[in-house]
């Protein structure tokens, strides 16, 4: 319904953000990292999502499309609400979840307020599975045409986190072109890869 609002910051929040659009408050549920890039009075874009439930109308807004694509991921996740993602996204920024779920580090997930094991464990255990079937969205086409992804170096880790984000296969083989994969630290790719399609 709504792609994203362009307006004046209001009024600022535990996990809120106030957005005037011509006269009109918009309220956004969003995250800390969120709420860290956006000042009160100053102009502020942010992707949102419409989310609805028993006649409860809820927007939530973020400062990147990544951020956007990974809350709606996470709420993709049996037994995962919009409560719990905001929760995830406010400890991990979209780069580190998406590195947690390529990793299977459960810890960097669990250290949100109110994440307990079980709900980490779901998180990994269905995002790589949706990752290794190409399910993630990836900028309008299945990430390796549907190809069953294993990640068995950094270039394949990082291609992978990088799918998770959103990405096409066509944006990532190009993002990694160039960058120093052997020497280079995993996190250090993805964040290269990152820059070069933000240009």
């Amino acid at each position: 319904m709504f792609y994203y609002l362009d307006g004046t910051v209001t009024h600022i929040g535990p996990y809120l953000a106030v957005i005037d659009c011509g006269g009109v408050g918009y309220a956004c549920r969003t995250t800390n990292h969120t709420i860290a890039a956006l000042t009160r009075g100053k102009v502020a874009k942010l992707y949102t999502h419409l989310h609805v439930r028993e006649e409860i109308f809820e927007l939530y807004g973020f400062i990147s499309e990544n951020e956007l694509s990974c809350f709606e991921m996470l709420i993709g996740v049996s037994g995962v609400g919009p409560k719990a993602a905001l929760a995830i996204l406010s400890s991990n920024t979209p780069e580190e979840l998406a590195l947690a779920i390529v990793s299977g580090n459960e810890t960097a997930l669990t250290c949100a307020p109110g994440i307990g094991k079980k709900i980490a464990q779901r998180v990994i255990l269905e995002l790589k599975d949706k990752l290794a079937k190409g399910q993630l969205p990836t900028g309008g086409e299945s990430f390796a045409g549907g190809v069953t992804i294993i990640p068995e170096n950094k270039a394949s880790e990082a291609a992978a986190a990088l799918a998770v984000l959103g990405y096409s296969q066509g944006e990532i083989s190009a993002a990694l072109k160039g960058i120093d994969l052997d020497s280079l630290e995993l996190e250090q790719i993805i964040r290269q890869a990152l820059k070069k399609m933000m240009k």
